[in-house]
């Protein structure tokens, strides 16, 4: 059997159309889908600047009740532990001592005025005669000196009666300013004295408290910038509130008064004193608490989210969804971080959207799917 060559051309010919073949253009691949993220639009907003201190809480006034004379306590003219107003009988002193004392002093008043009355009918009856020279003025002038003699005795006697009486007033001893009294540190049928180094009982005032905390002396500076503007404002104070342990705050209202004048050698901390209203007398004195105190405020700050920030080449960055739903990294300058939010410095401007939720996929110039970003419970709060 022969088999027929073909043509070398025709071979050739061949080759060539399918290395024509071979060489069209590949299958065109299909476009990524944009890759979702949450973006949230920004907008100026009141930004507060605050910092948690211990304070403790102390009095606005504690006042010691003190025997001002001696005596055996009679009775106990009060309830402990409640709230007693400036002038409330407390104890009582057995009075009769005192009045007895007294009555002596208002004889001893009478014995003194009649004198006074018999030494000046005397002076009368002499002016004329001596002007008549029937007596010589050596007789008058002693009338006259014993008319103001006996005066002068009725002066002492008269403050003689007034101290026996502010005695026997003394006998009930009153609460000298309004607050609530502790327990009574003494009982009946005691003998105290003015001399004594223990008090009867102790009144504090709780209506208005002070919580004294103590923060480092170089955030000092801050703080008296705030109390500035504060006055500046007309207003009653910085203000502040006062925490519980678990963080939730009591319903009360505090000021800043003052700061301290000296630096604790040991710490480097200063003295702050807040004045709060105590009207249902929630906090007491000796109580451990915190207290809010304001550091800066801002009218027109730009707050993003602390997860919106990512830390690329040891800058801060946000990235800005652009024109046409474009991602593009912007490097900012933070600032506090208030509430899991930095306050953004520099680097963006109101109106920007930028990507908080899905920001670990992106390049610059990625397209992306934005969708309104909702906050989380915990992030809200």
């Amino acid at each position: 059997m022969r088999v027929k060559r073909l043509p070398r051309t025709g071979g050739v010919l061949i080759l060539a159309a399918l290395a024509l073949a071979g060489c069209g253009d590949p299958a065109p691949e299909a476009a990524l889908p944009p890759i979702q993220v949450a973006v949230m639009t920004l907008a100026p907003s009141r930004a507060d600047l605050t910092e948690d201190l211990p304070g403790r809480v102390a009095a606005v006034r504690i006042a010691e009740i003190r025997p001002q004379v001696s005596g055996i306590v009679q009775r106990r003219l009060f309830e402990q532990g409640a709230e007693i107003r400036a002038g409330a009988p407390l104890f009582q002193i057995n009075p009769a001592p005192f009045k007895a004392d007294a009555d002596m002093a208002a004889a001893a008043l009478q014995r003194a005025e009649a004198a006074l009355a018999r030494a000046r009918i005397q002076t009368q009856r002499l002016e004329p005669l001596v002007q008549a020279d029937a007596i010589s003025r050596q007789t008058y002038d002693d009338a006259v000196s014993q008319r103001d003699q006996a005066a002068a005795d009725v002066a002492q006697a008269r403050a003689t009666l007034a101290r026996r009486k502010l005695d026997l007033k003394f006998a009930t001893v009153d609460a000298p300013i309004s607050g609530r009294i502790d327990q009574a540190l003494i009982t009946e049928g005691a003998l105290v004295a003015p001399t004594d180094s223990n008090p009867m009982a102790r009144i504090q005032q709780v209506d208005q408290v002070y919580v004294d905390v103590r923060q480092p002396a170089s955030s000092l500076e801050t703080v008296r910038e705030a109390l500035a503007s504060s006055q500046a404002a007309k207003t009653s104070g910085l203000p502040v509130t006062v925490l519980r342990s678990n963080g939730t705050p009591y319903d009360v209202r505090g000021r800043i008064l003052f700061s301290g004048i000296n630096v604790d050698s040991g710490t480097g901390d200063v003295l702050l004193r807040v004045l709060v209203d105590n009207p249902k007398r929630d906090l007491l004195p000796g109580m451990f608490v915190r207290a809010r105190v304001p550091r800066a405020s801002y009218d027109d700050a730009l707050m993003v989210p602390q997860q919106a920030v990512v830390r690329l080449g040891g800058k801060a960055k946000v990235w800005v969804v652009g024109e046409g739903d474009l991602a593009w990294s912007v490097p900012v300058e933070l600032g506090e971080l208030i509430d899991r939010r930095y306050r953004i410095q520099t680097g963006l401007v109101a109106g920007q959207r930028i990507v908080v939720e899905g920001l670990d996929r992106l390049l610059d110039g990625t397209a992306v799917a934005p969708r309104t970003w909702q906050p989380s419970k915990t992030a809200a709060r």
